[in-house]
């Protein structure tokens, strides 16, 4: 009887902590989500917070539609559309973990716009407006880039062209959706400071936080199971890219103390051939837009234009 006890006692502590790690890595409550227009705290972005909350400050007051649409799993996800012209491409916007469109897009919308194109900047689930309470690393939100790039083909018609861009866990996203069967549609894909794995990036944290990363990530991968019902190791951004047909653009600040430039120096060595990988020298994480906006400009319009230019010579 005794030893049953300890076991149970046990189990109720193993499945505590699991649970507790889940909430604390995955979830995100509805009742407590705001929009964050707020620079994140750190060294690397003070030096350059007048200059973000200055671009933030711009987009708030740019005019927007609202859009809802549903998921594949029926989740109702909420983005802003920002209208320049009709038949312009599109770019679809995906921020980052426990980030904001309007923040993590601040510059990366702004320069859309600039090029004429209009432009879709989502909420990912659980983030937002969007609805949904957890946060999955780009293991289900990779299915609602289909769903994004679906309602921009029946909304804007057969021959909308799409880039996707993403940040951060945004960049991941957009990756990880590379190899599944997206619309003809979609030209590029843009990804800024994507983490090679999940798992990869857990552990950094964990390790940046003098946690044994390697006694808690199981609770953490057990949680996810448990109580999210999905495996945060599933699918890596590097696997992914390995069987992408569409043009990839990898972009890492070489100061990016989040997310390390070594993650995105193994997502391009699996890479399809073609690929433009290009590194900030001093740029942290997703700055590097702030850091050098003229040359990430240009990047991207070369990108871009080349993307949109083969598509028009296929046609």
């Amino acid at each position: 009887m005794f030893v049953l006890l300890i076991l149970f006692v046990a189990a109720a502590v193993f499945i505590g902590i699991c649970y507790f790690t889940y909430r604390i890595v995955f979830y995100s409550s509805s009742k407590n989500r705001v929009d964050i227009l707020d620079s994140p705290a750190g060294e690397e972005y003070l030096k350059r917070r007048p200059e973000l909350a200055a671009l933030v400050a711009q987009i708030s007051f740019v005019p927007f539609e609202e859009v809802y649409i549903k998921a594949n799993d029926g989740t109702l996800l909420f983005a802003k559309y920002y209208h320049i012209k009709d038949e312009a491409p599109l770019h679809i916007q995906c921020h980052g973990y426990r980030g904001s469109g309007i923040r993590d897009f601040c510059g990366g919308n702004k320069m859309a716009r600039e090029m004429g194109h209009n432009t879709l900047l989502i909420d990912q689930r659980g983030h937002g407006k969007s609805k949904g309470e957890q946060i999955t690393f780009g293991i289900k939100e990779r299915y609602d880039i289909i769903s994004w790039c679906n309602y921009a083909v029946e909304r804007f018609g057969k021959n909308v062209q799409i880039i996707l861009s993403g940040i951060s866990m945004g960049a991941s996203t957009v990756l990880l959706a590379s190899e599944l069967k997206l619309p003809k549609n979609v030209k590029g894909i843009i990804a800024d400071c994507p983490y090679s794995s999940a798992e990869g990036i857990i552990r950094k944290v964990c390790k940046d936080m003098k946690l044994p990363h390697r006694l808690v990530f199981p609770f953490i991968k057990i949680g996810a199971r448990l109580f999210g019902g999905f495996d945060i190791c599933e699918v890596t951004a590097e696997n992914a890219v390995e069987n992408a047909t569409i043009p990839i653009l990898l972009i890492h600040g070489k100061g990016d103390k989040f997310v390390p430039c070594n993650m995105s120096d193994s997502i391009f060595e699996k890479c399809p051939k073609g690929t433009v990988y290009e590194t900030f020298e001093g740029a942290g994480h997703g700055m590097s837009y702030i850091t050098d906006r003229n040359r990430y400009t240009k990047i991207c319009a070369h990108f871009i234009n080349g993307c949109l230019k083969q598509n028009q010579e296929e046609v």
